[in-house]
């Protein structure tokens, strides 16, 4: 298994990195952890910029609005435009709009969630949906849960924003997430949800069509196996593994998704950008 980890010495590694000009960055795992920015993350995110490279942000984590990973960000000394914050929310706010025009949500998230889909135009009910959607709830309660489940039994279409099984924390440790809260109300109702965020291919059309870039001209980069990794399998986008949140080299050796390139951190690759 060490074999398949690119060295900074192989110069195929090299020559794949530099052919990149889109930087697609996940956040918990892989630029942080909680509310501690890597050392790595500064370094790295100056020498895209001074290479002539861009990059973005794409959070599957649905808690958040994207004025509050900007503002995150900024704390963090990371000023970007609205651009470049993307979040598995706006992937199926697009959905809604042109697959389900007019129909109504009830949105099972927190309140920056809800203030998301207000903004998206979603037409939010609180009493029978034609739609449920299920968000990384850290707000969840039973009440929310039994309406969803009630909904869903009378009919109701199930969405989930993101598949994540658990979000990183400080100190090494997760949080059950969006994904884990789906497989409750599947257990109850029978009926599984369909994902939206990474690694769906509704997320790698949208990152095409808002970056620009040609496929072969983006590279993917997380922590994930299952949703950072996987979005990318299948497809002329690059997948880069950091070793830095959730997923190990362990966990490898367990997945049948691969990804194209494999680092310890942020750090090895800004050493092979020129």
């Amino acid at each position: 298994m060490k074999g398949l980890r690119f060295m900074l010495d192989n110069a195929a590694s090299k020559e794949k990195i530099n052919n990149i000009k889109c930087f697609i960055l996940d956040m918990d795992g892989t630029i942080y952890l909680g509310n501690e920015l890597f050392d790595c993350t500064l370094p790295f995110l100056d020498k895209v910029k001074d290479s002539g490279r861009e990059f973005y942000f794409f959070t599957n984590n649905s808690s958040k609005s994207r004025n509050a990973y900007i503002e995150k960000l900024r704390a963090m000394g990371i000023e970007i435009s609205p651009d470049q914050m993307m979040i598995s929310t706006h992937v199926i706010l697009r959905f809604l709009a042109k697959n389900h025009p007019g129909k109504t949500v009830y949105v099972v998230g927190t309140p920056s969630l809800l203030k998301e889909f207000e903004e998206g135009g979603a037409k939010m009910v609180e009493d029978d949906p034609d739609i449920v959607v299920l968000g990384f709830d850290t707000t969840l309660n039973y009440e929310k849960l039994e309406k969803a489940c009630r909904f869903i039994r009378h009919g109701s279409i199930f969405y989930g924003i993101n598949p994540d099984w658990n979000c990183p924390v400080e100190n090494g440790e997760f949080i059950p997430d969006c994904g884990s809260i789906a497989k409750l109300i599947q257990a109850s109702t029978g009926v599984e949800a369909q994902f939206f965020g990474k690694p769906s291919r509704h997320t790698l059309d949208y990152i095409i069509e808002k970056t620009g870039y040609k496929a072969d001209q983006i590279a993917i980069v997380g922590d994930r196996l299952y949703t950072d990794i996987a979005v990318a399998d299948k497809s002329d986008v690059s997948s880069i593994l950091v070793l830095t949140g959730e997923s190990s080299m362990e966990d490898l050796e367990e997945s049948d998704v691969k990804p194209d390139m494999i680092f310890d951190s942020l750090e090895d690759i800004r050493k092979l950008l020129v």
